[in-house]
């Protein structure tokens, strides 16, 4: 009996073996093998399942790192900062790869990503901030504010039970992709902790403070725009009277 449940091929194979009809016979056989064998490896691959959560939680650890390295005054700190957001963002890109190549997305990956993103980015800008003045700050309010918002929109649409609405969209993404961008240059070539050499930090970080700054405020640009697309998906729901249930919708992607 189990030999039938395991080998089924068994069962429909002729006496000739492999030859002619058998030869079909003998490779369901086969694969009917691999499939036992790969069941038999599944709790061994469980790992796979935490290691995106571990890379997304080990971003969130890394921001009093940065922190730190920000405000030091030691010169081998210097390029610290940009090397370890440039290590965030990679490992941002890294665990989304790897939970879809390995098929192991999970409800608590999808929560913990996002919040991981925001606390880096916010943390940034505060530092940022603190070092370049007003021209930071301004678009520092924007991003801060707007993150605010729109993750207290999900919370109220989430116990609802209408997250999915304001689930995150390629727009979310694409601002996420962009401020990564601006603040990467930015830490580059920000006052004191620039990580070009003395020869060339006049001019080069001059260039990279420009398109740095240009990006972050086309970054507050595309995080005001992709959270009026949010509101909008659940407008229905927030202007319902009371006892009244309202439809919220579609929901807002792109």
């Amino acid at each position: 009996m189990l030999a039938r449940m395991l080998f089924p091929a068994l069962t429909h194979a002729r006496p000739t073996g492999c030859q002619n009809h058998g030869t079909i016979s003998c490779t369901s056989m086969v694969r009917s093998t691999a499939a036992v064998f790969r069941m038999a490896a599944t709790p061994a691959d469980d790992w796979r399942a935490e290691v995106p959560n571990a890379m997304t939680m080990l971003r969130v650890l890394t921001i009093p790192v940065l922190a730190a390295t920000f405000f030091s005054h030691a010169p081998f700190a210097r390029r610290l900062p940009a090397a370890i957001f440039a290590l965030c963002a990679a490992t941002d890109w890294l665990d989304g790869y790897l939970s879809r190549q390995w098929g192991v997305q999970s409800d608590l990956g999808a929560f913990l990503d996002p919040v991981a993103d925001k606390l880096l980015v916010c943390a940034c800008l505060v530092l940022l901030t603190g070092a370049m003045g007003a021209v930071v700050a301004l678009p520092t309010a924007v991003i801060v504010s707007r993150e605010i918002g729109v993750s207290a929109l999900r919370e109220w649409m989430g116990s609802r039970g209408q997250r999915d609405t304001v689930a995150v969209g390629q727009w979310g993404k694409v601002k996420t992709a962009a401020q990564m961008a601006a603040l990467q240059l930015l830490l580059i070539a920000a006052p004191q902790h620039s990580c070009l050499s003395s020869a060339t930090s006049g001019a080069a970080s001059a260039l990279l403070a420009r398109s740095g700054l240009g990006l972050l405020y086309v970054a507050a640009i595309l995080t005001c725009t992709s959270a009026i697309g949010y509101v909008q998906a659940a407008w229905p729901l927030l202007t319902q009277k009371e006892g009244k249930v309202a439809a919220p919708n579609e929901p807002f992607t792109q």
